[in-house]
């Protein structure tokens, strides 16, 4: 790990098993960390592990009042991580590796409160007006899990234009959380979600909602999509400028998780009904193209290209 600060058995055991979660339910996520040599590898499926455990309590079955009372008690953990108050043996392994991993890398802890801030905003069934509104949800679910990121992956020395290396960390994850808010319609619906924005749900008749497996009738469905994966390429061509600035290996990382979203956006706007039939994914030998397409450091070179030429 960084620093090679020696391991004991019980924190090693505690980050196999915040790996193990990661490994089994985060495909994507799974697939760019582990591009990473192993104590970064560790880290994130750590930040990982208690994300999830966050996000779990807001979609699981517990009536609100539970939630929130869930919620503030991860708040609380996360204090005590903060304070450096969980013991090597404590009995919650994520809460083990998380302080492990605070120890070892420069993590702003504070990103997880955003997170918890996020998910009771779901808890209370918050809606959005407008693309700002939404961008203020983005940024506490998504957002803040790039900066955390960054913690991990560090910034290389000498390169221009990294006291900029939040921002553009905080847009890719608004660049991810966007695609996943697509992506997922027709199933957030059906959990009384709505994340769209109202204004551009009511530009483009769909303020009726996604419950059918077509848009609503005289809807067009289609503008609708196109307009947010519009907006979604925007963000990811600001966010992709974090790629230089990261090495070789965090930067292969970051562009295989974003390549992949990417791709899952040229596939929802080719067909944009396909949301509202079922999940779109990409097959395991198109993830493995996007990994080696990072390892091979062609996005990175391609944003450096642009910033040379004044495109950036």
């Amino acid at each position: 790990m960084e620093d090679h600060i020696p391991v004991s058995a019980p924190v090693q055991a505690a980050h196999g098993y915040c790996e193990t979660v990661t490994g089994q339910q985060a495909r994507n996520f799974a697939y760019g960390i582990r591009l990473l040599p192993a104590e970064k590898r560790q880290a994130m499926s750590a930040l990982y592990a208690f994300s999830r455990r966050v996000d779990d309590i807001g979609d699981g079955d517990l009536p609100p009042e539970a939630k929130r009372e869930r919620l503030e008690a991860t708040r609380e953990l996360l204090d005590r991580i903060r304070r450096d108050a969980v013991a090597e043996d404590d009995t919650d392994p994520v809460a083990v590796a998380l302080a492990d991993t605070a120890r070892r890398f420069p993590i702003p802890l504070g990103g997880l409160d955003e997170l918890i801030d996020g998910v009771l905003m779901d808890v209370r069934g918050e809606t959005y007006e407008t693309w700002d509104d939404l961008k203020v949800y983005c940024r506490c679910v998504a957002g803040a899990i790039g900066r955390l990121s960054l913690g991990v992956f560090g910034t290389q020395e000498g390169v221009p234009g990294t006291e900029r290396a939040a921002e553009y960390a905080d847009t890719l994850g608004l660049a991810l959380q966007l695609t996943n808010i697509l992506r997922d319609v027709r199933e957030d619906a059906a959990n009384g979600r709505t994340y769209l924005p109202a204004d551009d749900l009511a530009k483009f008749g769909c303020s009726a909602g996604f419950h059918t497996v077509t848009p609503p009738p005289g809807a067009d469905f289609a503008g609708l999509v196109h307009f947010q994966v519009r907006r979604a390429r925007a963000l990811f061509a600001e966010g992709y400028r974090l790629l230089p600035m990261l090495d070789r290996r965090s930067g292969a990382c970051v562009a295989a998780m974003a390549g992949i979203y990417r791709r899952l956006l040229d596939r929802i706007e080719r067909d944009p009904e396909a949301v509202l039939r079922g999940r779109v994914s990409l097959p395991g030998r198109e993830k493995a193209y996007v990994a080696v397409r990072g390892l091979s450091g062609l996005d990175t070179r391609g944003v450096t290209r642009r910033r040379l030429g004044g495109r950036a």
